[in-house]
């Protein structure tokens, strides 16, 4: 049993989590990392590093299949085997939990296995063992799927996004509960290497956080490549036996598959966490730091587990502020004015600031132009896969550009350039005014501010 005195626990040690963690130590505090799970948390494993592999290889072999359109006949035969292999292989060598422990602790931290709980202010529980934080708890515990209380599911060997992407041999069919990134990124990657796919979605469109516009490419080249998508759809039963997965929807529908994915989101789970213990409560969906990543006395919190979105910019970027807070440095707040956000699907949909919809609903005065990506000179000469736009949203009002959407075969690199405009807001006659190289996709904002008028 111990009770043990040190500067700052760090709750969680995920993306988010591990940064402020091993900043805190080379600045020379006592630093105790809790974590029960893999250190590094879902992006390294399962999220960010594996999936985009699997995305690489799914749009390696679309791009060949597509040399037909553009220079000949090509004969491609998928197998998944090698990128099973490499992704297990990547994540043993680059991606180690025992590496990334002995990068935190070289630092001068300290690691605890196990599962934490806060007790009070300034001390987590492990166990048996207290520690006691004199100058900061941190709470980075991230996120877990999500699993709608559907009739039947509960109990049967369905997958979330970890079992999809550690599986190392197909299955025939596949049916996928959710559209938003997660559901439709694996959906291509398994249609293109040859799984027959379904989707189901509570919502009428896909990607339905995104503009309508990028939902119906996305629906599109998801069709292209053999996935069917049934929108509208409410999953009301889950039956499975030897033969598979039935889902039984709304209407009497019955979708069937080997595999069920579900990808319908993901929670906090803060009522694990002992919250209620600091004064807040246990049945809230994430913990609400303010601008300094602080949730209460001696409390700060980064990553998934606040909210702002599952992404790892995102708590790295939280990670910056909480940081420096805690060190007592000056900087800026957090400000998600320009949160940016990519699907990797094929054609990307990078996205940032608000949508058409969020700014009216802001009774922001709007204006919009779209420029479809195949009527630029860059979409023309790489026609086979070259769907998508740019869309920007303007606040008529101010003159700057409050929100963009960049779907195409690049569209979360040409986000980056959109991404500035939000966060500078530049203002539209300055963009106007621009050199834009040519011929690059990017080049399809100068288009999109034309017709802006």
């Amino acid at each position: 049993m111990t009770d043990e005195r040190v500067d700052v626990v760090v709750l969680g040690l995920g993306v988010g989590g591990e940064e402020v963690a091993g900043k805190l130590a080379e600045a020379g505090l006592s630093v105790v990392g809790i974590d029960d799970g893999l250190v590094g948390g879902e992006c390294p494993y399962w999220g960010c590093i594996p999936s985009k592999m699997m995305i690489r290889a799914a749009n390696a072999l679309a791009e060949a299949r597509r040399v037909d359109d553009l220079a000949g006949a090509a004969t491609v035969t998928p197998d998944w085997a090698p990128v099973a292999r490499r992704i297990r292989e990547e994540a043993t060598d680059n991606w180690n939990d025992e590496v990334a422990i002995r990068r935190f602790t070289d630092k001068g931290g300290r690691f605890v296995r196990g599962r934490g709980t806060l007790a009070g202010p300034g001390r987590v529980r492990v166990g048996a063992d207290t520690y006691h934080a004199g100058r900061a708890v941190v709470v980075g515990t991230g996120t877990a799927p999500s699993v709608p209380p559907i009739d039947g599911l509960a109990g049967t060997p369905y997958w979330t996004n970890r079992e999809a992407i550690e599986c190392a041999e197909l299955p025939g069919s596949l049916v996928i509960l959710g559209a938003g990134a997660i559901g439709l990124e694996l959906a291509q990657v398994f249609a293109r290497f040859g799984v027959q796919v379904r989707i189901i979605e509570a919502y009428d469109r896909v990607l339905a956080i995104e503009e309508p516009e990028a939902s119906e490419v996305v629906a599109a080249a998801l069709r292209a490549d053999g996935v069917q998508i049934h929108t509208s759809a409410r999953a009301e039963r889950v039956s499975h036996g030897d033969d598979g997965f039935t889902v039984h929807l709304a209407g009497g529908e019955r979708v069937r598959g080997e595999r069920l994915l579900v990808a319908t989101g993901r929670s906090a789970r803060l009522g694990d966490l002992g919250i209620d213990a600091v004064g807040l409560d246990p049945h809230q969906r994430f913990l609400a730091p303010d601008e300094r990543m602080r949730v209460g006395d001696r409390l700060w919190a980064v990553g998934d587990v606040t909210g702002q979105g599952a992404f790892t910019h995102v708590a790295m970027y939280q990670a910056g502020i909480a940081v420096r807070d805690i060190l007592g440095e000056d900087g800026p707040g957090a400000d998600y004015r320009a949160l940016s956000r990519v699907t990797f699907t094929d054609p990307e949909v990078g996205a940032v600031g608000l949508t058409e919809r969020q700014a009216r609903e802001k009774g922001i005065e709007v204006r919009t132009a779209n420029s479809p990506l195949p009527s630029s000179t860059r979409g023309w000469i790489h026609k086979a896969g070259n769907e998508g736009f740019v869309k920007l949203i303007a606040d008529a009002e101010r003159g700057t550009i409050v929100g963009a959407t960049s779907v195409g075969p690049a569209g979360g690199e040409v986000l980056g350039w959109l991404s500035v405009a939000v966060h500078a807001e530049v203002p539209v006659e300055k963009l106007r005014h621009m050199i834009y190289a040519y011929p690059t996709f990017h080049r399809a904002i100068e288009d999109a501010l034309r017709r802006l008028g």
